[in-house]
Order: structure tokens, then sequence, then C-alpha cells
């Protein structure tokens, strides 16, 4: 127990370090690497800028070279936070993706679904809503991804190599539905899909009758026992594509899982996702990232971060479930602190899964167990160890000094919200923000809020790459009819407008400076779409 209150103490004090990019166990670093490690594909950065990124005295900023590279404007800025890792161990991406459908007459999905669009972009031309341009039968969505790793790369980078593919795939399932303005998904695939003009009165009525036309106990059939009349929960298209979101997420997990035993794949990772569909953009969340929506100056949540504090109660209750997990080493109650032995016979505070308040027990010497959650706010820890609950990867991760894996309590299923930007009116200076915890653990959503408009209100209206960040790195496709624009940042400490092939540590106006000067020495990793 004296290793698990040290182990707790260093987690309390600084968190779970790294040591690099390759630390999960001694034996793995003899396996070969899944993906080798690298930055975003879409900087284009040399193999020797790639070293060069994680100087940690340097730190340079990295920025796009190429404008025009991404779609909707986006711009990419990203600096290694210093001290935590020798590499940089979050991740990135940004596709176009076209989802193929399946070929005619068969029922497996195509395990090469889709081609990539990004590099190829003319200047924005294709990025209205017309969403199929090559093929009517084939579905375009747009793609951005914020992977924020702990305990080395290995997982990020899978993730960010992988994890659209998987949603590409779970979309190619129903894609003849979603291509069906209106359609309302049948219940079975492959039966007579509900038409769409009839009122929804009628539609119950035929559904009613087709479920019970033919079925053992309808007027008719052999053996007529009292009718039954039952109703179809309806579901709607968009349901589709957060279940294909929500299932991708399980098959990049579970990949992870399966290929570790031949890769060194090591860690784990947050995922922050937006996709693009059909004039919905829907925002994926498994981890303790944020989004939000700047709309007219007011600030719309698009998620919810995941931490030991917000899951307690269904840590708990998997705990006291199952009690073997704990390894009779923790206890599944939580209590304002540690219990000491002399407290036993006491009553103290407490709570469990059930409870979202507080009330008093008698202390048993059970208690004396190292609790399951410990630590509070950014320093509460899952088992002595980690500080997120959601993510990817982290199947290797163990208690430190014991057999108690950590896996069973993280989970990979994101929270997605949809947000119906085809039907929502915008202006210019709209944004949309994905940023990771250091971001948020230092600037409120108001701060930012103003931050980001702070820098518009001073740019010229007519500037086409005025929403880009103050780096002048502009990867530029024109404004849609309804304009958002994407700009990322990477995790670091210092902001000056430092590059590999663009070295100034000045801003050219105040108000760049205004808004360097306020993001903070953890500078986060973060998107920003306008």
């Amino acid at each position: 127990m004296l290793t698990r209150v040290k182990s707790a103490v260093a987690n309390f004090m600084g968190g779970m370090m790294a040591g690099g990019s390759n630390g999960d166990h001694p034996s793995v670093s003899d396996l070969p690497l899944k993906f080798p490690y690298t930055r975003p594909d879409f900087l284009g950065l040399s193999p020797d800028e790639i070293e060069c990124s994680a100087d940690h005295i340097a730190r340079p900023i990295l920025i796009l070279k190429e404008t025009k590279r991404l779609p909707w404007s986006t711009g990419y800025a990203e600096v290694i936070n210093a001290g935590k890792s020798t590499l940089n161990e979050d991740q990135a991406c940004c596709e176009v993706l076209v989802v193929k459908g399946r070929p005619a007459g068969s029922l497996a999905p195509n395990r090469t679904p889709t081609t990539r669009r990004r590099s190829s972009l003319p200047n924005g031309e294709s990025l209205g809503l017309r969403e199929n341009l090559d093929n009517s039968e084939d579905l375009t969505l747009h793609y951005w991804a914020l992977f924020d790793g702990h305990a080395g790369s290995g997982a990020a980078v899978m993730a960010s190599r992988l994890l659209h593919h998987h949603i590409a795939l779970h979309l190619q399932e129903v894609m003849e539905i979603l291509c069906t303005p209106n359609l309302v998904p049948p219940t079975c695939l492959g039966e007579e899909a509900i038409n769409h003009h009839l009122t929804p009165s009628s539609q119950r009525v035929l559904t009613r009758a087709a479920s019970l036309r033919g079925a053992a106990g309808a007027p008719g059939s052999p053996s007529t026992p009292p009718t039954r009349f039952f109703t179809e929960k309806k579901v709607s298209q968009e349901s589709l594509v957060i279940g294909a979101i929500e299932n991708a997420f399980k098959d990049m997990d579970s990949q992870i899982e399966k290929e570790k035993a031949v890769y060194n794949i090591s860690g784990g990772c947050t995922a922050l996702v937006v996709v693009y569909l059909l004039g919905n953009l829907y925002v994926g969340n498994a981890g303790d990232s944020r989004a939000i929506i700047i709309r007219s100056g007011e600030v719309i949540p698009m998620s919810a971060e995941f931490t030991p504090e917000s899951e307690r109660q269904r840590l708990q209750f998997l705990a006291y479930m199952q009690p073997h997990l704990l390894g009779n080493e923790f206890t599944h109650l939580e209590f304002p602190r540690r219990v000491q032995r002399k407290e036993v016979g006491k009553r103290m505070l407490y709570r469990d899964f059930t409870m979202s308040g507080w009330a008093y027990k008698t202390i048993e010497e059970d208690d004396l167990k190292f609790p399951l959650i410990y630590g509070e706010g950014k320093k509460a820890r899952v088992l002595a160890t980690i500080g997120v609950t959601r993510g990817l990867g982290d199947h290797s991760l163990k208690v430190h000094d014991s057999n108690i894996y950590i896996k069973p309590f993280l989970s990979c299923c994101p929270e997605v919200k949809v947000y119906p930007l085809a039907q929502c009116e915008h202006g210019a200076d709209d944004v949309l923000v994905l940023g990771t915890d250091g971001l948020w653990d230092v600037l409120s959503n108001q701060e930012v809020a103003e931050s980001v408009g702070c820098f518009l209100a001073n740019c010229d209206p007519d500037d086409q790459h005025r929403h880009v960040h103050p780096s002048h790195t502009a990867a530029v496709a024109d404004r849609l009819e309804l304009p958002l624009t994407s700009v990322l940042f990477g995790e670091g400490e210092r902001c000056y407008f430092l590059t590999i092939t663009q070295i100034s540590k000045h801003s050219d106006n105040d108000v760049k400076e205004q808004l360097i000067n306020r993001i903070p020495r953890l500078f986060p990793q973060w998107f920003y779409f306008f």
C-alpha cells in the first residue's frame, strides 16, 4: 500500500509522465512499429524537420507550408509541450473523403470504401453544400480530428491514420438510406422502405399492417391468439451517422488491442472528431477535450469532458459490480480525504455510485483501501494513475507496481452531438473551436470567444484569409455560403511566430500580440472553424 500511496502522490503532483513514444513495456520495443512516428501528413515535413519539431529548447511552432492545402480554409499550427515527453504525443488529421457505394449485389462492405481528395481541392468551389460531385451514388464527408496522446505516441498516430476509414466503412453500410432525403430507415435492412411522402399517421398504419401480415396471431393465420399491436421506434438518419461514428471508435480501439500483439503501439489518446456530412456537423468526443460553437458572440457547447469526477458514478458502479477489478487494493467508495486507521469505527462522510450528495457511514477496515477515484479537479486520478476516463488504447496500462489493469474502467465510446449547419444562419465571424484540455484549463469558453472575436474584428473584412491564425499561413479554400473555417494549434509553451521555415518572434500588429499573449504557458492543441 505504501507503493500505491507513492504512486498516487506522484500522479497527484504531476500527472502521468511518459519517457518517450515507446514506453509501454521493455519487451514492446522489440516489436516493429505499426506506423512510424511523424507529424500530421498535411504539414508536409521532411524527416529533418520532424526531428527539429521535437526540440524542447527552440520549440518551433509548425505551420502549413502551403496554402489551399486543406478544406474550408483550414490552417494549422503546433508546438511540442516542453518536458512532457521526448516526442510530441499528440496528432491531428484533416481529410475530405468520398465514400463509395457497395459493389452491385454485394452485402459485404467495401473494405476500401474511400478516396482522399484533400490535396487536390480547387479553390473552394467543391466545398459548397453539394455533396456528391463525382457520382450521385457516392457520399462526400469532411473530417477533422485531434488526438491527445499520453504514455507514448503509438495509439495517437494509429488513430490519426485509421479512425476516419472506420467511420467511412460504417457509413457505407447505410449510405443508400442517407442518400435518399427524408427516408425513414427501415428496421431491418432489405425490408421495403417506408414511403416518405406519406403522412406520419399513414406510415404508422402501414408499419403496423406490415408487421402483423403473415405473423403468428395475425388475422387468418392457423392459430390466432389475441391480436397484439406494437409500435416501431422512429429512427432518424442523423442517428445512423451517430451510430457509425460510435461503432468506428469501438472498432478503432479493438484494432489497437489486437495489433498490439504484433506491433509496438504505445500509450493511449483522447479523440475529438468533427464530421461534416449532408449539411450537419457531427462532433464526437472521447476524453477531456471540448468543442464549442461561437455564433454571433454566443457560445454553444458541443461536447462535455469525461474525467474521473464527471464519470464517478459510472466508475463506482462498475467497481461495485465487479470488485475483482480493484485487485483487493482499492475501494469503490469516495471519501473527502484518505481514511486513516485511527478513524476506524468513527462516522465519516462518503458517497457511492447511487449518490450525488454525501452522507455519513461508520468506517470499516475495507475503507482503508486506496479510493478508486482520488484527487480533485485536474488532479483527480482513476486507480491513482490516469486522469481521463474515455479514449483509445491504454490496453496495457496497469497500476504502478501491480497487475491491476486500468483499461476496464476506460471507455472508448464517444459522445456525439449534432449541429444542423445547413439550417442555421451564420456570419463571417462565427466559429467552431475544438481544443484539448490544456486550452480549457486556463481559458474559459467566453475568453476564447473574445480572443478570436477581437482578432477577427481587427482584420480586413475583405481578406479572404482573415479567419486563419495570425501566423499568416493560410490553408485556404474560398468561403462557403455558410462560412466556417478551421485552424488547429498544437500543445506547447511559447507562442512566438516560430516555424521551421519562417522564424519571427514579433507580431506585425498589436492585435496579434494581444491574442498570443493570452495563450498561456501550456498552450493546448485546438482547432477552430470559421
